[in-house]
């Protein structure tokens, strides 16, 4: 991995964290705390570790590619994140339902630790091609002040 990429993936790593600690938090708070039911519980939690992980990747992770479009880039972000969100809860409900596995130990392992190391891989594919892709034309500050393709390409 380059040093740009390298940084990039430390800051998706750091946000990362701080949404799975969220979802965490919500997702026990709910479960042992309230009494909610696992699947609610976990399709809360991921929604509030949604609106964390965007605040994070726009104003951090990618700041140097995010577009003038907020609402387009949200929603992008969104869909990619609530089919990231689906890939936990399907190892919930494998867990759940097809295994018979229905402690909460259980059910962290199958959506916390299985199901989110599917959808972390998911997610920075998904981000970083759909959500805030390379900008044709835009040299990325890295890049700003070598000569090569980069700048050359920004100058076309």
């Amino acid at each position: 991995m380059t040093g740009p990429r390298l940084g990039e993936a430390a800051r998706f790593a750091v946000v990362g964290l701080a949404a799975y600690g969220t979802d965490l938090l919500v997702f026990n708070a709910l479960l042992l705390g309230a009494d909610v039911a696992s699947v609610p519980a976990k399709v809360v939690a991921g929604a509030v570790a949604i609106a964390v992980a965007y605040a994070g990747s726009r104003w951090w992770t990618w700041r140097d590619r995010r577009g003038a479009e907020v609402g387009r880039e949200y929603l992008r972000f969104t869909v990619a994140s609530v089919i990231a969100a689906g890939l936990q809860v399907a190892c919930l409900v494998v867990s759940r339902e097809w295994l018979g596995l229905r402690t909460a130990l259980a059910d962290n392992v199958s959506a916390n630790v299985v199901g989110m190391a599917i959808a972390t891989v998911f997610r920075f594919w998904a981000f970083r091609t759909f959500v805030f892709p390379e900008r044709r034309g835009r040299v990325r500050s890295a890049d700003a002040g070598t000569p090569g393709p980069a700048r050359g390409a920004a100058r076309s």
